[in-house]
């Protein structure tokens, strides 16, 4: 009994939790000017909670999360990718945190406190997430502002984590807080021998399971390489864009705003009209680039704008695990087309034959093959990857489905979320898509020099959603 006991604590001593290929590139890439996390604005109905029942009640939820209380730590020269490990000095009051709204608290004062919270990095020492309680908005609501960095967690993970946060019932009791005791850190001696085991073992791994895969289905496996191989060539296809308000250098702070609309009025655009929820939201968001755009001076006729659209790679049975499982299409949303309804169509016949191009597949295999390389080189490679964007794409937009039942925080129902998307490299506009309970939301985040006039592009994701449900009501 004790030997065995003995054997599953060295077992687990052991073990370290490396960050995959996608969570490191994330860290490798944060910038002064680049801060790469993700967030989500949650609106409640009142009364606002105080300070201590927050952050009691996210407390008694952290078992459930424990990548909230886990800081990264490198390894020594870089000999391998970093590790998560507990904090030991884990102390909540440094993670949640609370403002008070001047009066009158109106929405636009939310969206510009929102703005200088995002324009902030996290701090990189420690576990890589804030949550602000943030009350005195207007009609007796209240936000929750979230910022969680981009290394600790995709899209999906993310509404993965608010359905842990969240109720379905307002009268849910509360959860008494666990005790906690932080495993033991990793010395950096461990890392490192880590590390290089990891280096010898893992691309042997790799090519057991590409020869298994071969020799079971030697056609699938021969087509699938091949759909890699094409969408690889897809995601590094160049184009020859005009200057734009959309590229460039990026500053320190952001600017962030949103549209919202009922997403029962977006279903019936999408079943009048072809294509899903998804292709819908991108058209309006073609229209509002089209408004935005023009209103700068530039030509729009007959242009195109290039967006990477995130995709999930999880599968429904991976929706309960923390971290990245996402990768990307590039596509070419059709500001040039001035009709609501032919705008539509473009994107709907595009989305439809990037997903099966093979193009998601093909960056999701670059991503994959990069956990045979070297911690030190990955992190270069990373760097380098970081400036390759600005060549390809003009924006970024991803579509997160949330939970389309009310949900509950301390009794309070939560009305809308919004989602907060970063800017980077030289992308100076990010589109987020969110749904819930029958909402749909854009977060837009601009950087703030280059883009005082953001609220025209939300005010035209707004008019040209209105024009495509004109066309079927």
């Amino acid at each position: 009994m004790g030997t065995g006991s003995s054997v599953l604590t060295m077992t687990h001593m052991d073990t370290v939790d490396r960050l995959s290929p996608l969570e490191s590139w994330w860290l490798d890439i944060e910038r002064e000017f680049q801060q790469l996390h993700v967030g989500s604005i949650l609106l409640f109905e009142g009364p606002a909670p105080t300070l201590p029942e927050l952050t009691g009640s996210i407390e008694s939820r952290l078992d459930l999360i424990a990548r909230y209380r886990q800081r990264v730590l490198r390894v020594p020269l870089e000999l391998g990718r970093p590790v998560w490990a507990d904090d030991s000095g884990f102390c909540i009051s440094n993670h949640v945190k609370h403002v008070t709204l001047a009066r009158p608290g109106t929405e636009e004062s939310l969206q510009d406190l929102t703005a200088a919270v995002m324009s902030e990095p996290l701090d990189l020492s420690g576990p890589l997430w804030e949550t602000w309680l943030v009350d005195g908005l207007q009609g007796g609501r209240w936000a929750m502002v979230n910022k969680t960095h981009h290394a600790m967690i995709d899209g999906i993970a993310g509404a993965d984590i608010l359905s842990v946060l969240l109720d379905r019932d307002p009268h849910v009791k509360a959860r008494a807080a666990l005790a906690w005791t932080p495993q033991s850190q990793p010395s950096p001696a461990r890392l490192a021998t880590s590390a290089l085991d990891d280096m010898l073992r893992v691309p042997l791994d790799e090519v057991s399971r590409g020869l298994a895969r071969a020799v079971r289905s030697p056609l699938a496996f021969t087509r699938q390489s091949v759909v890699d191989l094409y969408g690889l060539a897809q995601a590094g296809e160049r184009v020859i864009r005009p200057e734009s308000v959309l590229d460039g250098p990026i500053g320190p702070r952001r600017r962030w705003g949103w549209s919202r609309t009922d997403l029962a009025a977006i279903k019936k655009v999408k079943n009048a009209l072809g294509g899903t929820v998804n292709d819908v939201m991108l058209a309006a968001i073609a229209g509002g680039l089209r408004t935005f755009l023009s209103a700068r001076g530039e030509e729009v006729d007959g242009r195109t704008v290039r967006a990477m659209v995130p995709v999930s790679m999880r599968t429904p049975q991976e929706h309960d695990r923390l971290g990245n499982e996402v990768s990307a299409v590039f596509a070419d949303l059709p500001v040039g087309i001035s009709d609501a309804g032919e705008r539509l169509v473009a994107v709907t016949r595009q989305l439809s034959r990037l997903k099966g191009s093979g193009m998601a597949m093909g960056v999701d295999s670059m991503l994959s093959a990069a956990g045979l390389v070297p911690g030190a080189l990955f992190a270069l490679g990373a760097r380098v990857a970081a400036q390759l964007p600005q060549r390809a794409i003009s924006t970024v937009t991803t579509n997160v489905p949330g939970p389309q039942v009310p949900m509950y925080l301390l009794g309070r129902r939560m009305t809308e979320l919004f989602p907060y998307i970063p800017i980077g490299a030289q992308i100076r506009i990010t589109i987020g898509i969110a749904s819930y309970a029958g909402r749909i939301t854009c977060g837009v985040t601009g950087d703030f020099d280059a883009v005082p006039d953001l609220a025209v592009l939300c005010n035209g994701i707004d008019s040209a959603t209105q024009e495509l449900l004109a066309l079927v009501s």
